[in-house]
């Protein structure tokens, strides 16, 4: 229950062309489109009335109860490989589409970093922030430094923090190069670097063109593609932890992004 850090309109490289649906599915997509509308305002309502008088496992728990709903509730299957152990971690990943924050928090509920324009949205801004989000004014340049120093207390704390260190979306058949800035947060607070792999896929496709959230494509526009989709499947891969003592984040990143490549092509080889 986050948001994501960037929006399709960051990254040059288009999608794939998308396929497009028969009219007869348009019943079922409208059903889907519902049930995210009540599911989305089913966490709203309980934001008010049940989060407050959780504690730290209860909203772990809350979040990836509610995540995987919404995985169900679009018709998307989720895949776990490797398993994520408890306590305070740097979530890292790649970045695909705004799904990437509901299939992490599938597996690892996380607090995310957001720009600060999502804290304004109807219902979802106020999901969001109650979920713990972290938020970035991008137009302040210095504002970096804010957002790593409460991460890194955030993480100090027990918790557990996701970033996109892409810092945009990509098309989902390849990792585009990691920005070492936010990895710093982990290395100030001694904790470890959990990097997890996503890739989306359909019966037709091992990278499905549905899932990414790339070039021009709105937001409205993703979410139909993704509850048009017959067979849409996360497989989601985590990898081992990191430990970043005495650890540069220039040369922590550099090992983190060969380690997700390696692993979404090994991922890649095995389907193609």
């Amino acid at each position: 229950m986050s948001t994501m850090t960037d929006g399709g309109s960051g990254q040059s490289k288009a999608p794939a062309a998308v396929p497009k649906p028969g009219w007869w599915w348009a019943p079922l997509a409208t059903w889907r489109l519902l049930r995210v509308l009540l599911h989305v305002l089913k966490a709203y309502v309980r934001s008010y009335l049940v989060w407050p008088g959780l504690d730290e496992p209860g909203r772990e728990r809350e979040a990836l109860t509610w995540s995987r709903q919404m995985l169900n509730v679009m018709g998307i299957r989720l895949v776990v490989q490797g398993q994520a152990r408890p306590g305070a971690k740097l979530v890292v990943s790649n970045h695909v589409s705004w799904l990437d924050i509901v299939a992490i928090n599938s597996v690892v509920p996380s607090r995310f970093v957001s720009k600060a324009e999502v804290g304004q949205w109807p219902l979802i801004g106020r999901v969001v922030t109650e979920a713990g989000t972290l938020y970035l004014v991008r137009e302040r340049r210095r504002d970096a430094m804010r957002v790593l120093g409460l991460m890194a207390q955030a993480l100090r704390d027990g918790h557990t923090v996701a970033v996109f260190p892409e810092g945009t979306t990509g098309d989902g058949h390849g990792v585009m190069h990691f920005h070492p800035n936010l990895l710093q947060a982990a290395i100030d607070s001694k904790v470890p670097v959990l990097p997890v792999v996503l890739r989306y896929s359909d019966p037709r496709h091992a990278v499905s063109p549905l899932a990414a959230y790339a070039g021009d494509t709105s937001l409205m526009q993703s979410l139909w593609w993704v509850v048009t989709a017959r067979g849409l499947t996360v497989h989601a891969e985590i990898l081992p932890l990191q430990a970043v003592e005495h650890a540069d984040r220039r040369a922590l990143s550099e090992n983190l992004h060969a380690q997700a490549s390696q692993a979404l092509q090994a991922s890649l080889s095995k389907v193609t």
